[in-house]
């Protein structure tokens, strides 16, 4: 599906938040998905998930979750700079701004409003997380590689939507007991999630512009994403 694509302006209560816009070309209402950034910024990669989303005939959108400063993007070897950012939002201003990027896309003549999912990578995985547990409007969920998602556990029941979690099993930030607490936890809670693990797959094995790429697993995570979404934004 042909696309295109821009800089978009989302008023948020901090001021405006920049965000990457994909759409189809084709005239018609779509259901939407925020693509989360990892903790490098909005950089080519998220833009490029955001884009392939659109190809599948969804309004993607990727918002600049640190545009309270300037020309936040860092490289893949930055990883003390990305650390600094990352750790510098905090998870009421995250769930605002995710709010706010929601009520954006429900102002667009060609999104359906009541159709909106939510997508993240590493950092952008745990906000996917958090956002799904204290935004209602959400109805669609799938981290990727969530950090962190193991300390939001508590908001766990808040979860409304279903959610499609993936990991690997070399990751050396997330421990596969972690791991095995978050499905266990949603499970006991009789949430809709399933929690897919990836033997052999390390932190951003889904990003071919990190060392960690595995092609493999990504490619069955596109996959399984994309059925995903359709399955629960499409009908």
């Amino acid at each position: 599906m042909a696309t295109s694509t821009s800089t978009v302006r989302i008023k948020t209560p901090d001021g405006e938040m920049s965000g990457f816009l994909a759409r189809p070309k084709e005239e018609g209402k779509y259901p939407s998905v925020l693509v989360i950034m990892e903790a490098f910024g909005l950089n080519d990669h998220i833009k490029g998930v955001a884009t392939r989303l659109a190809g599948e005939g969804y309004v993607a959108l990727a918002p600049d979750m640190y545009y309270r400063e300037a020309d936040a993007v860092v490289g893949y070897d930055q990883l003390p700079e990305a650390i600094r950012l990352m750790t510098g939002l905090r998870d009421d201003k995250i769930v605002a701004d995710v709010s706010a990027a929601v009520s954006y896309l429900q102002g667009l003549s060609f999104v359906r409003a009541e159709r909106i999912g939510i997508t993240g990578f590493c950092m952008g995985g745990r906000i996917t997380f958090l956002s799904a547990a204290t935004i209602p409007a959400i109805k669609a969920a799938v981290p990727f590689y969530g950090g962190g998602i193991g300390g939001l556990l508590d908001r766990a029941a808040g979860i409304s939507c279903p959610m499609l979690l993936f990991f690997g099993d070399q990751d050396a930030f997330i421990p596969n007991e972690e791991v095995a607490t978050i499905g266990r936890t949603l499970g006991d809670l009789h949430k809709a999630a399933e929690v897919k693990v990836y033997p052999g797959a390390p932190h951003g094995f889904f990003c071919d512009q990190r060392d960690s790429y595995r092609a493999d697993a990504a490619t069955d995570a596109w996959g399984r994403l994309t059925a995903f979404l359709a399955q629960h934004l499409k009908s």
